[in-house]
């Protein structure tokens, strides 16, 4: 009992409890549930679990895909890791085209189909240990929803006024100087 206990170091319990596998699907859970909450106080389709297991499914089968061939590989020599990779973003376009919607002339949930994409590209990275891939995604899409909306929506409304004043052939008060008409 007392040689079994001294077995047990630290990195032996770590391989074990495989924690640096753990490591990597709560990575991506972490970065996944980010972009989802950025979405779901946005009132989206696809909010914070969806797309937090988006990132968690997609990790999950990347690691499986690295683990599992290795015995293979070694043996017969074949196996392609990336295969795997590319299905998830094969089967996650699937489920990105699920959220777009035409309606009254109208195409939305486009900027969700393409979070949901990248979502699953930053679990993929996760969960191949690609931590600074992964967080540096997640980063970057976080400065493209949040900023550039605000920058979107600026540049909208200085379009609304500007196309007001040419219809009108007059001046139109801007947001700093009143109301504008049919901004509404």
């Amino acid at each position: 009992m007392v040689a079994f206990a001294m077995q047990l170091d630290v990195p032996t319990v770590a391989r074990s409890l495989q924690l640096g596998v753990l490591a990597r699907l709560a990575t991506a859970v972490v970065l996944g549930a980010a972009i989802g909450m950025e979405r779901e106080l946005h009132g989206k389709q696809a909010g914070l679990r969806t797309h937090t297991l988006i990132a968690l499914g997609a990790a999950l089968l990347t690691v499986m895909s690295i683990a599992i061939p290795t015995p293979y590989v070694i043996a017969y020599h074949v196996g392609d890791v990336s295969r795997i990779a590319s299905n998830i973003a094969t089967g996650v376009g699937f489920l990105g085209a699920g959220v777009i919607l035409h309606s009254r002339g109208r195409i939305i949930g486009l900027t969700t189909a393409a979070t949901i994409w990248v979502v699953a590209a930053i679990g993929v990275a996760a969960g191949a240990g690609e931590y600074v891939a992964a967080v540096g995604a997640t980063l970057l899409v976080l400065v493209v929803l949040v900023p550039l909306r605000w920058w979107e929506r600026r540049a909208a409304r200085s379009h609304v006024l500007e196309t007001a004043r040419r219809r009108a052939g007059r001046h139109v008060l801007g947001p700093e100087e009143g109301r504008i008409p049919g901004a509404d």
